[in-house]
């Protein structure tokens, strides 16, 4: 093939317990998954009913990831840039129409996320009923720690998911709070489009969300799977 420029590298993530990274295709993150954050955004109506899961997607190439602290870079055009604790999926094969009692064998592994919101520019685009893919999908906005294999992990169904912001804790809540589990999520976004090896979920928050500043010190966890930790520049 005769490319007109050498294409861009692709993002990759530390494999905990490895020296071999692993490749990121996609990033998908299922919206308001967690009833108290549902309700903390309004969304009462999901809150308290089981709708079917509503997905939005990042390049690829937005997600952050390492091991120790992981540099953040405040991104432009936003005063109010929030913070979302996360499980994150990885996908070690893929598939389409994925049944529920086949979905865990897609995936590779599990880790903590962060998938950081442009707070201000969302709520007008909302106002405007514009799409809001910009104020998800910037640059860095996809901070990840290193990937645990399922092997080490199991499948996490239960188990402490926290933040805190320079030692103070921020959210808490727990895996088994989720709406959609994992395999359900993953049956879903499989109806839509069809997922591949590398592709990322980011699973959805619980309840806390809130601003980031400058100089902030993030560390998050969820039980089993890792933690991370991460500033703010």
């Amino acid at each position: 093939m005769n490319l007109a420029f050498p294409p861009h590298p692709f993002a990759t993530l530390p494999i905990a317990g490895s020296e071999q990274r692993f490749p990121v295709r996609r990033i998908f993150c299922v919206g308001r998954n967690y009833a108290d954050h549902a309700r903390e955004m309004g969304a009462i109506d999901q809150a308290e009913g089981r709708e079917p899961p509503f997905f939005f997607t990042k390049p690829g190439d937005a997600v952050l990831g390492g091991e120790g602290e992981i540099s953040v870079a405040y991104p432009l055009l936003t005063n109010n840039l929030h913070h979302e604790v996360e499980m994150v999926v990885a996908l070690g094969a893929g598939g389409a129409n994925v049944a529920v009692d086949a979905a865990n064998g897609l995936i590779f592994g599990y880790a903590v996320g962060l998938d950081l919101t442009r707070r201000d520019m969302q709520a007008k685009a909302k106002e405007k009923s514009h799409p809001w893919d910009m104020s998800k999908g910037f640059d860095q906005s996809a901070v990840a720690g290193a990937i645990c294999p399922v092997a080490v992990s199991g499948h996490p169904a239960v188990g402490r998911i926290w933040l805190t912001v320079n030692g103070q804790v921020r959210q808490e809540g727990d895996l088994s709070a989720m709406m959609w589990k994992v395999a359900e999520i993953i049956a879903n976004l499989s109806t839509l489009v069809r997922l591949e090896a590398g592709d990322l979920i980011y699973t959805g928050t619980p309840a806390g969300v809130g601003p980031l500043v400058r100089g902030d010190v993030l560390e998050g966890g969820v039980d089993g799977v890792g933690t991370l930790r991460a500033r703010i520049v």
